[in-house]
């Protein structure tokens, strides 16, 4: 008897360990600008020094020997098709918005009045490890952005973020978000021009905060991206960090300063901040940014790296872009107590729902380009 006793004791604590074990697992994400306007528009130059066909081509190829969990993207727009060959085995795609240039096929530019132009594409994309499923999506431009043609020439573009909802291999569900902000010229910010740029970047943070509390639930959410901010110049603590926490849903962590700063938010500075360093450092801070917000209860991460990616991301001594990627490593940490036992839905379960090219929600399309999604399928079909 004793015996038996023992034998499913041991089998007892044998089946906990095991499940526990399953609760936690590493997960790697990035976020890279890959500096993707073309080089010219006719006889002008726009992005002369931009990494164009051959860059962009090593930059899918940096990604893929990088091997990434989640990748966030941004300035996807005119070298797409030499980026994605090399990822397109192992990972599974957010949909491309399009490309800039008077040739792009469905734009007709009226050259009379360019100053009313603007290309519906937002330069975002994102790619994720086959074993991990998108169950929904959601493209949301900018309220507030400044400069067609000056000031970074930001409105010349459909700016906005990205929401994807992620279910991790293990049935974890997680929000990813991916994001351009307003960015600022040098020379504006140098002269002090520079004010309406950190308003519209402002009022972005103020929508984003918006967005990640009406979605803020039991599933952890990583926000990334070119954020264009400097904490020292923009309100991003107060507008952003610090407001999620006086909501009582969550606590949000910048993970460069949470593993290289010690927690410590670089404090505010007066007047001029800018920097012309290739990776837009400054003072250790990047432009682009890898915050996480853990809820209340549920599911929660904890950053164990942080990097800026330079290793492999040189060509002839230069780097391949005028960002470097920057990545996190999370332990995702799962509480049955609030998420419950049952994480995996069954695929049967799963309605089918369709996106447009654009990554927006609509009805069941008769026609047309369209991209389904169902349960484990993540297919792409387009009716000619």
């Amino acid at each position: 008897m004793k015996k038996c006793f023992f034998l499913l004791t041991f089998m007892f604590q044998f089946l906990f360990v095991g499940v526990s074990a399953q609760q936690t697992e590493q997960l790697k994400v990035a976020t890279l600008n890959i500096d993707g306007l073309p080089k010219k528009i006719l006889a002008f130059n726009v992005n002369a020094e931009g990494p164009g066909d051959a860059g962009t081509s090593r930059i899918g190829k940096f990604l893929a020997a990088k091997a990434y969990d989640i990748v966030c993207i941004q300035e996807d727009f005119n070298y797409h098709d030499v980026l994605v060959p090399w990822l397109e085995d192992n990972y599974r795609f957010d949909t491309w918005s399009g490309a800039v240039g008077i040739d792009v096929p469905g734009k007709k530019i009226d050259l009379l009045h360019v100053q009313n132009e603007q290309f519906e594409c937002d330069g975002l994309g994102a790619c994720w490890k086959n074993n991990i499923l998108m169950t929904a999506t959601e493209r949301v431009a900018w309220k507030k952005m400044f400069g067609k043609f000056s000031h970074a020439a930001d409105a010349l573009v459909t700016k906005g973020f990205r929401r994807s909802e992620l279910t991790l291999a293990n049935g974890t569900g997680i929000i990813v978000y991916n994001m351009h902000m307003d960015a600022g010229d040098i020379a504006d910010e140098k002269e002090g021009k520079d004010g309406p740029d950190r308003e519209a970047r402002l009022s972005e943070w103020q929508q984003l905060l918006e967005d990640v509390l009406a979605h803020l639930d039991t599933r952890p959410i990583i926000i990334m991206g070119d954020m264009n901010s400097y904490y020292c110049r923009d309100q991003i603590k107060a507008e952003f960090i610090d407001k999620i926490a006086e909501s009582g849903k969550g606590i949000a962590s910048d993970v460069w300063v949470e593993l290289k700063k010690g927690g410590k938010y670089p404090s505010p500075k007066t007047g001029i901040v800018f920097t012309e360093d290739a990776a837009n450092i400054l003072d250790g801070e990047l432009l682009d940014k890898i915050i996480y917000v853990n809820p209340t209860t549920g599911t929660q991460l904890k950053a164990l790296s942080w990097n800026m990616d330079v290793e492999g991301f040189l060509h002839e001594g230069q780097p391949l872009g005028d960002h470097y990627p920057v990545t996190a490593t999370f332990e995702v940490a799962v509480d049955k107590a609030s998420t419950g036992i049952e994480t995996v839905r069954s695929v049967s379960e799963e309605p089918v729902e369709y996106y447009n090219l654009n990554g927006q929600r609509i009805s069941q399309p008769d026609k047309g380009p369209y991209i389904e999604h169902r349960g484990q399928e993540n297919r792409k079909r387009i009716n000619k």
